[in-house]
């Protein structure tokens, strides 16, 4: 008996060494996984200096770009603000995360993995090799890393003179700082330096692609909008200093929340925005005994917009069709599809969304008759959802890939009401 308990002792003891070995890598690896995660961080912050430290001086336009002054439920659930994301929240969002999350699942290319990220998170212009390493950090919820912040649009002093491939700006890495000011006061934290760029419609367009015709010009087309750049509706002029500077001088400024014009209060006080911006749908009609066929026309007024929100390769448009006797009955129907599914996107060049300014598109359908029907009327409804629904094969193995139950039902609830189509405009014709 006393033979098998040291026996048995010196299994233990063997056994609680062999544990603590693999407790103690374990941790050890950890603190080097967390110190490896702190070094390309770090190293990334050298050139892209995290906003906090902007909020020094800046604290107005650090408040507006964070959402700290508009505290809504939106902003507090999804990052967003009136339908529209705030830069702020561009990376670390549960909407983006998502999103990211399901295409990962369609296997795109390193190519196209770093284009996807080169707008929400402009670092990996300059760091490509931490790519992945930012697309683990979306993943986990836990982003370290910042996205669209004070340095990364303030390093940007060119855009590309062509179209493609989009994004089109370009990072100068350094200390200076770019903004619109001539003559721009000196400090000793950063020099500044001015560019004409950050009065142009081609900076948001950078990323911003799908909104005007062409993305090199500085100026947007059309009478109504002759003189007006992108930043006078969503930069809110105000006045004052862009610092916290006592003495600092006073002048005109634009707000960095980046509010999207679909607040209702704008629609309303400007009527030249809400009549050119809503698309129209006419309708081209011809019948014969075996169908009705014809020409849905989606025209849409000079303004560079194409609706809703700022994402350019997400959104989704629905044209439904639908036919009818006089009694309202529903003869036949059809639906067509604008828009990229998953495994598509970044997969080739970027069609310009149904909806985009100055643009009419021209969108043929037949409806079969049966016999003896007698048809009266046609509709035509005009729909749109701001991402693609993924199929259930491609959301069931997302699905999995969450950790938890809570997680899977957070994004099951994400999913419906972003990919849920929702009214924009309808017309009906009488045969």
């Amino acid at each position: 008996m006393g033979r098998m308990t040291i026996l048995a002792g010196g299994v233990l003891l063997v056994l609680f060494a062999g544990l603590d070995t693999v407790y103690h890598g374990r941790a050890v690896a950890q603190k080097a996984d967390s110190q490896a995660s702190g070094e390309w961080v770090a190293e990334i912050e050298k050139i892209f200096i995290r906003s906090e430290d902007c909020k020094q001086c800046h604290d107005r336009h650090y408040e507006e770009w964070k959402g700290m002054r508009e505290q809504t439920p939106d902003l507090k659930t999804f990052g967003r603000v009136d339908a529209a994301l705030l830069h702020g929240t561009a990376l670390d969002s549960p909407v983006f995360k998502t999103v990211f999350g399901l295409w990962l699942q369609t296997n795109p290319t390193l190519a196209q993995r770093t284009q996807c990220l080169t707008c929400h998170a402009p670092a990996v212009t300059v760091f490509p090799q931490y790519v992945d390493k930012i697309g683990g950090q979306v993943l986990s919820g836990k982003v370290e890393v910042e996205g669209i912040g004070c340095a990364s649009c303030h390093l940007i002093n060119a855009v590309s003179e062509t179209a493609a491939p989009p994004p089109t700006f370009k990072l100068k890495p350094g200390k200076v700082l770019y903004g619109p000011y001539a003559e721009p006061e000196e400090n000793l934290v950063h020099p500044s330096s001015q560019s004409d760029l950050y009065r142009g419609a081609n900076y948001c367009t950078a990323c911003h692609f799908d909104k005007v015709k062409d993305v090199t010009r500085r100026d947007l087309p059309g009478e109504i909008l002759q003189g007006t750049i992108c930043q006078d509706c969503h930069m809110e002029p105000s006045t004052g200093s862009s610092t916290s500077k006592r003495g600092a001088l006073t002048r005109s400024i634009g707000r960095h929340w980046f509010r999207g014009v679909v607040i209702p209060g704008l629609l309303i006080k400007n009527r030249n925005l809400q009549a050119e911006w809503m698309p129209r749908l006419d309708l081209e009609l011809k019948t014969s005994p075996t169908a009705v066929e014809g020409t849905i026309l989606v025209r849409t007024g000079s303004l560079p917009h194409s609706f809703p929100d700022g994402d350019p390769v997400l959104k989704q448009f629905f044209l439904t069709i639908v036919l009818k006797n006089a009694q309202g009955q529903i003869l036949a129907t059809e639906q067509k599809r604008f828009g990229l599914s998953y495994d598509q996107i970044l997969r080739g060049p970027i069609p310009d969304p149904l909806i985009k300014g100055g643009i009419t598109t021209r969108v043929p359908f037949t409806l079969p008759l049966a016999a003896e029907a007698t048809p009266a009327s046609v509709e035509a409804l005009l729909t749109y959802a701001l991402i693609p629904e993924p199929d259930p094969k491609l959301k069931g193995k997302y699905l999995a890939a969450l950790k938890t139950d809570k997680e899977r039902a957070e994004a099951t609830k994400l999913i419906q009401e972003y990919a849920l189509p929702r009214l924009l405009t309808f017309r009906t014709k009488t045969l």
